[in-house]
């Protein structure tokens, strides 16, 4: 007898290659942000594999908690902070990976334990289990047998929360700088050290390209090196001074009435 696909079947076999890969490109990819987007997906799939069996609560907290606050929060925070890769490999805390070590062997037994039950028990099912609904019945549990639980937990978030930002808080020890004091600054630097009080010159300021890679002009027809960011002079990406010399020597003599050798020979 031919037994019939279910649809969690199918939903099993499609989104477990995507999740097994996914979760094999998050351990290997070098970028932080490309290894959270393949969280992403993960967290996704195993939302969708909830929904298939039957578990609307756990989907929508999969989707809403997990992957659309925690994991978009962490993901955001890494694109604004990034990830300096000089960072100290030595551990900090002594024994982290005996106990790291401790806790996958638990987890290990707890879900061959689970699997086993599963497997070789007698399960009740689904419908008699839960008669009037998954959303309902978790409510039954969290509301009524685990209510001191639940309750304690959130009073154990709420209290991490408040020390995180406690441990965060930093007084300020100096008094803070107005406005009058950054200019009574910029004029005492020109004063004595002879820097120019205003902003600098913009990329592309009196120049024939608009990039933020060519050097401003100054009236004289000299290159201002400081107006070009220094990141991009430390990558070697800057308009090249010897192009950018010629392209001034270039309009310097049309705008003399003078016109280039090559001008002549056309």
């Amino acid at each position: 007898m031919i037994t019939l696909v279910t649809g969690p079947q199918v939903a099993f076999w499609l989104l477990a290659p995507v999740m097994i890969l996914a979760a094999i490109g998050m351990v290997l990819v070098r970028k932080a942000v490309h290894s959270a987007l393949l969280l992403a997906t993960v967290m996704i799939c195993l939302a969708v594999q909830y929904a298939a069996q039957d578990a609307p609560f756990l989907f929508a907290v999969q989707i809403i908690v997990y992957t659309g606050a925690i994991l978009m929060l962490f993901l955001f925070v890494l694109m604004l902070v990034g990830v300096d890769a000089s960072d100290s490999l030595v551990e900090t805390i002594r024994g982290q990976r005996l106990l790291a070590g401790i806790a996958f062997i638990a987890f290990g037994v707890l879900l061959v334990a689970a699997v086993g039950n599963a497997t070789f028990g007698h399960p009740t099912g689904l419908a008699d289990a839960q008669p009037d609904g998954n959303p309902k019945a978790i409510a039954a549990l969290l509301f009524g047998k685990y209510v001191w639980a639940f309750e304690v937990t959130s009073a154990l978030l709420i209290t991490a929360a408040m020390g995180a930002m406690m441990l965060a808080h930093r007084e300020r020890l100096t008094k803070k700088r107005t406005q009058r004091d950054h200019a009574e600054e910029r004029i005492r630097k020109y004063a004595e050290q002879g820097i120019h009080p205003g902003p600098l010159p913009t990329p592309g300021v009196l120049a024939r390209h608009n990039a933020v890679d060519t050097p401003a002009l100054l009236p004289d027809g000299s290159i201002a090196p400081t107006s070009v960011s220094r990141v991009l002079q430390a990558r070697g990406t800057v308009f090249p001074e010897t192009e950018e010399r010629e392209e001034i020597e270039t309009v310097r003599e049309i705008s003399e009435g003078e016109y280039p050798a090559e001008e002549d020979d056309k």
